[in-house]
C-alpha cells in the first residue's frame, strides 16, 4: 500500500503579518482617539463656543446662532469634539504610520521621511491656526457687513460647523504645498528649474484653488491663494538646497570610487 505523499509546509505569507500589524496599529489609533474624545466630551459645549467666537464677535447686537434641527444642539458639539479629538491625536496617528512603513524604507529614505512627516503635521496645524485667527475674523466681518438691510444674520450651528471644518481642511491642505513640492522634486518627476518656469501657471492655479475651496468672496480666496504661492516658493527654496546637496554627495562618491579604483602600490606609467 502506497504511503500518502507528504507535502512540504506552506511558506509563511508576510502579507498576512503586515495586515495584522496594520490592524493592531489602527486599533491603537482608535483607542487614542476615543480616550481623548471621552476626556473632551464633558466640555463639548464650551469647545463649540470657542469655535463660534470668530462669528459671534461680528454678529449684530442681539443676534445669536440658531439650531434649525431638533438634534443639532447635541450633534454639532458632539461632531466637533470628535473631529478635535482626531486632530489632537494626529501625532499618534503619524507615529503609528511611521512605525508601520519604516522597516520597508532604505536608510536614506528614512532620513528624509521622518522630517517630512513632522513638517507636514506642523504645517497642517499652522494652516488651521491661520484660518481661525486670521481668515475667520476678516471673512465674517465682511460677510456680516454686506448683509442687506433688514436681514437678521443668525447662522445655524450645524451649517457653521460644516463651513469652518471645510475651511480648516482647505487651509491645512494648502499649507502642505512645501512638502508636496519637495516630494515631486525628490522623486524626479520634475526639477526646480521646471517649477520656476511654470510659476505663472502655479500662481493662477493657486487662485483657482482658492476660488473653489473658499466662500465666494475675494478676501478668503486671496488669503488662501497668497500663502499657497509663498509656500510654493519656500518648497522651491528647500528643493534647490536638496538638489545641491545631492549633487555634492554624488561628486564626492565618484571621487572616492575613482580613488579606490587606482591601486596605490602600482606605479604610474612614465614616458
Amino acid at each position: 500500500m502506497a504511503k500518502p505523499r507528504k507535502y512540504p509546509p506552506e511558506p509563511e505569507q508576510p502579507l498576512i503579518d503586515h495586515l495584522i500589524e496594520l490592524r493592531n496599529r489602527l486599533i491603537r489609533v482608535l483607542i487614542a482617539v476615543m480616550i481623548v474624545f471621552l476626556l473632551l466630551f464633558p466640555f463639548a459645549n464650551d469647545l463649540y463656543s470657542i469655535l463660534a467666537k470668530p462669528l459671534l464677535a461680528y454678529l449684530p447686537e442681539g443676534s445669536t446662532m440658531i439650531a434649525t434641527e431638533v438634534a443639532s444642539p447635541f450633534l454639532a458639539p458632539f461632531k466637533f469634539t470628535l473631529v478635535l479629538a482626531f486632530f489632537i491625536t494626529v501625532p499618534i496617528v503619524l507615529y503609528q504610520l511611521w512605525a508601520f512603513i519604516a522597516p520597508g524604507l532604505y536608510q536614506n529614505e528614512r532620513r528624509i521621511a521622518l522630517p517630512l512627516v513632522v513638517s507636514s503635521t506642523v504645517l497642517f496645524f499652522a494652516g488651521v491656526a491661520f484660518a481661525y485667527f486670521v481668515v475667520f475674523p476678516l471673512v465674517f466681518n465682511f460677510l456680516v457687513g454686506v448683509a442687506p438691510q433688514g436681514v437678521a444674520v443668525m447662522t445655524d450651528i450645524s451649517k457653521y460647523l460644516d463651513f469652518v471644518l471645510k475651511m480648516f481642511f482647505a487651509f491645512g491642505v494648502a499649507f502642505e504645498v512645501p512638502v508636496a513640492t519637495i516630494l515631486i522634486v525628490r522623486s524626479g518627476i520634475t526639477t526646480t528649474e521646471e517649477l520656476v518656469k511654470k510659476r505663472p501657471y502655479i500662481i493662477v492655479g493657486a487662485f483657482v484653488i482658492g476660488m473653489l475651496l473658499t466662500p465666494p468672496d475675494v478676501i478668503s480666496q486671496t488669503l488662501l491663494a497668497v500663502p499657497m504661492w509663498m509656500l510654493f516658493e519656500l518648497g522651491v527654496f528647500f528643493s534647490r538646497r536638496m538638489e545641491a546637496q545631492k549633487s555634492t554627495e554624488e561628486k564626492s562618491g565618484e571621487e572616492q570610487s575613482t580613488g579606490k579604483s587606482r591601486d596605490p602600490d602600482t606605479p604610474e606609467d612614465s614616458d
